[in-house]
């Protein structure tokens, strides 16, 4: 088992990356969780996931409820939060409660969601089983959910008492659910490691194969890319910002597409979008913006949206929570792979043109 420790003072956490649940109870016991423990889970993952990791909180000896919500994007709102309330209410909880996530990032954001805000905040633990939950959403504290259309409009920071990431889990996921996560795996190379990007580039088909070794390896490395970002910045007001990269034409591409398109994959699209807009700023040459374009084919994530709506995602980055002002906030590549800058930009032709290339 690799132990990471998120350092954050009263708020620091451990992450634990091993290949079963085996160790779930130990390390719920080594965190002092003494309360009522309570996991969300969804249908999905209820199906294939669920029993085997409430088999080991059982032979660890721990009693935990289950609740189980509907899959998908599209339950990731009020409603849904409303129902979990609802049975959280029944069960009388006290202060001293855990609610577990088990999921991908929809169960993480919604659960982290509720575990802040009933009974005013309780104890919160991450198992993520998506590889984009695992290398990015279930580290850093972000939880929410999305509101008339608009993505993760609502909600606040509020970290975990610990992340336990059992790395076969991905062995259940479709291999676009896979490749999808690995959107977030190439972001965290481009803005902060040339190496491990290479890495990625090297062994996508070991990735893609799911050779466990490998997989350990890149959600070390990821955990850790993202930790060092949250542990200088924990509530994004400044460094932390960075983690955006693709995010901004890539949140507005998933509204659009009424989140028909996985997240990862929309974030590939933005990625290419931010290389466009560099290109055409003159901060990144064609050679490296084509280099990661065949990356990201390569590991089965899209380059191109036919017929995109370049009006319609331009104006629905307005909604966009890292906006300044009325000024659109991005992170563009600089010089090359590993260096990023943020900058605002107001050229709306020049933002179209970079909108309007990725249906090409």
């Amino acid at each position: 088992m690799i132990k990471l420790n998120i350092d954050l003072g009263q708020r620091s956490y451990p992450i634990y990356i091993t290949t079963n649940y085996d160790g779930i109870g130990k390390t719920i016991d080594d965190a002092a969780l003494k309360g009522k423990l309570v996991l969300i889970t969804d249908t999905n993952v209820d199906s294939c996931q669920a029993d085997e990791c409430m088999k080991a909180f059982e032979s660890s000896g721990l009693d935990v409820e289950k609740f189980v919500i509907e899959a998908g994007e599209k339950n990731k709102n009020l409603d849904t939060i409303r129902e979990i309330y609802n049975f959280l209410i029944t069960l009388k909880l006290d202060r001293n409660a855990t609610i577990i996530a088990l999921g991908g990032g929809v169960v993480g954001d919604i659960t982290g969601f509720v575990a802040a805000t009933f009974l005013r905040g309780v104890n919160f633990v991450q198992i993520p089983t998506t590889l984009l939950a695992q290398s990015d959403s279930s580290v850093g504290g972000k939880v929410g959910v999305d509101f008339k259309g608009h993505k993760n409009i609502i909600g606040s920071f509020y970290q975990p008492k610990l992340v336990y990431i059992n790395v076969n889990s991905l062995k259940t996921l479709p291999k676009r659910e896979l490749c999808s996560g690995l959107g977030e795996v190439v972001k965290h190379g481009i803005i902060k490691d040339e190496e491990f990007y290479e890495y990625i580039d090297e062994n996508a088909e070991k990735i893609l194969n799911l050779d466990q070794r490998v997989l350990q390896y890149i959600v070390k490395v990821n955990c850790s890319i993202k930790g060092s970002v949250v542990e200088k910045d924990e509530k994004e007001s400044g460094l932390r910002a960075i983690l955006n990269f693709g995010h901004t034409i890539g949140h507005a591409i998933e509204t659009v597409m009424d989140f028909n398109l996985l997240h990862g994959e929309c974030v590939s699209l933005g990625m290419v979008g931010a290389f466009r807009l560099a290109n055409y700023l003159d901060l990144i040459d064609d050679t490296t913006t084509e280099k990661v374009k065949t990356t990201l084919e390569k590991i089965d994530l899209p380059v191109s949206l036919k017929g995109i709506d370049v009006d319609k995602v331009y104006n629905q980055m307005f909604y966009d929570k890292k906006i300044v002002g009325d000024k659109l906030k991005f992170i563009l590549p600089r010089k090359k792979i590993g260096e990023v800058i943020q900058c605002t930009l107001e050229d709306e032709k020049l933002i179209k043109k970079a909108i309007e290339s990725l249906g090409n």
